[in-house]
């Protein structure tokens, strides 16, 4: 019953999903190379912002790792007209939220307010984006929450063991290290080398502004226009280029740490978001932990009861991804659970599957990519986020398509292709003597 409810529910949603999606969005590259994007969505009445840069891990190293999420926690502190005391205010009157963060591939500033405030959520979001003020109290306050955050991502054992495999599977390559930073490397950065990383990356060619919302398109460009189209770059323009990464070997690595489950993460090097190969991943990572009906999830939870938790990801980036598997399991099954899945992967690496299974997997697959892209906030997302890659803004229409021709045998194939060889994680309770 509870299955064949979400299966309702799914239904009854999806169509209002697709037709948000296939809304017309306006594109303009200002002439210093700023792209905007501005989709109208009468569904409610708010409005969404996503300004991303082309920041994040990917351009840094182990002496920095962390210095682009560092910046976007600082920026958000205060502006040379505002305080961030005086910002939050603003933002809590048009009735919306304003926050930034580093990632991977991109570093992003986004906000959302009720859409008759579209105007003063775009002139914040500017104004945050060109004229922060980068005080040194307010950089240097925000070192010791940032360790905080990441001792508390050593102490939880799920995010530990995620870490370790992202470390292990990329090895010297940036995308090994974590977005937040180290324990070494957060305490090195001062004031200084936050300005200069900002002024680095900060440039009207590495920036994307999306808006999506109930707002009047063309005034919004406009608007995005006499906002943006003053900036120039200023500084040395960042390296794009990036070291290949080094083909992994089959591991194994088990680290003893306190934990009420044993945590397993295995996986493999995954195609570029642009790739041929990234659909069929895709619908292959939803044959093995696509919700409750997974693979995965059947074999290993419901019929063996060895895993509390098992799911797959793979998520879009613009260099060499990962496809993961990660399983939660009582520590007196962990070796048990282990080898089950391990079985699980070698028969999908050996046989092919089912229509069934593949029509299942391609509905569910496409039916939370559409579910995912309701909100205007994530539709302000995705639009920038495809166009920071390199894939276009236009890119979700295009993949639907190639999920859809996806077949048994090209999951077979990619299987295969990257699901081996496995590096494995292992975190475990210490053993009892």
């Amino acid at each position: 019953m509870r299955r064949a409810a979400l299966l309702v529910a799914l239904i009854l949603i999806l169509p209002a999903a697709v037709r948000a999606a296939e809304l017309p969005v306006g594109r303009e590259r200002l002439d210093n190379g700023f792209t905007v994007l501005v989709r109208a969505n009468p569904a409610a009445p708010v409005v969404a912002v996503s300004v991303q840069i082309k920041m994040g891990s990917r351009w840094e190293s182990a002496a920095n790792a962390g210095i682009s999420n560092y910046l976007q926690a600082a920026i958000v502190k205060g502006t040379t007209r505002h305080n961030g005391g005086e910002i939050a205010e603003t933002i809590t009157g048009l009735g919306g939220t304003l926050s930034a963060n580093g990632d991977t591939d991109y570093s992003e500033i986004k906000g959302t307010a009720l859409a008759r405030f579209w105007r003063e959520l775009l002139g914040l979001t500017a104004e945050l984006a060109l004229e922060p003020a980068f005080l040194p109290d307010q950089v240097e306050g925000e070192k010791e929450f940032l360790l905080a955050r990441i001792q508390k991502r050593q102490d939880n054992a799920a995010t530990h063991a995620f870490d370790t495999f992202f470390a292990k599977l990329y090895g010297s390559h940036p995308y090994g290290l974590p977005t937040l930073g180290t324990r070494e490397s957060i305490p090195r950065i001062d004031t200084a080398a936050i300005v200069a990383w900002y002024r680095r990356f900060y440039r009207p060619e590495r920036m994307v502004l999306a808006v999506s919302g109930e707002v009047p398109a063309a005034e919004v460009m406009a608007e995005a226009r006499r906002l943006f189209r003053p900036m120039r770059a200023t500084g040395e323009a960042p390296n794009d280029v990036v070291p290949p990464v080094r083909p992994p070997r089959t591991s194994r690595t088990v680290i003893a740490q306190a934990a009420q489950q044993t945590q397993i993460v295995t996986g493999d090097l995954a195609p570029r978001v642009s790739d041929r190969d990234y659909a069929p991943v895709q619908v292959l990572r939803t044959v093995l932990g696509g919700g409750l009906a997974g693979r995965l999830f059947v074999q290993l939870r419901d019929k063996q009861a060895l895993a509390y938790t098992v799911s797959a990801f793979c998520e879009p980036t613009r260099g060499p991804g990962s496809f993961l598997v990660y399983m939660g399991a009582a520590p007196a099954n962990g070796r048990g659970a282990e080898q089950a899945l391990m079985k699980e992967l070698e028969r999908i690496r050996s046989t092919r599957i089912s229509d069934e299974e593949l029509r299942r997997a391609k509905a569910y697959l496409l039916g939370t990519f559409a579910m995912d892209r309701r909100t205007n906030a994530r539709q302000a997302w995705y639009l920038a986020f495809y166009e920071i890659v390199g894939v276009g803004h236009d890119f979700p229409d295009r993949y639907r398509g190639a999920v859809e021709v996806v077949t048994a045998n090209d999951v077979l194939r990619v299987a295969r292709a990257y699901l081996a060889p496995l590096t494995t994680v292992v975190l475990e309770p210490p053993q009892k003597r």
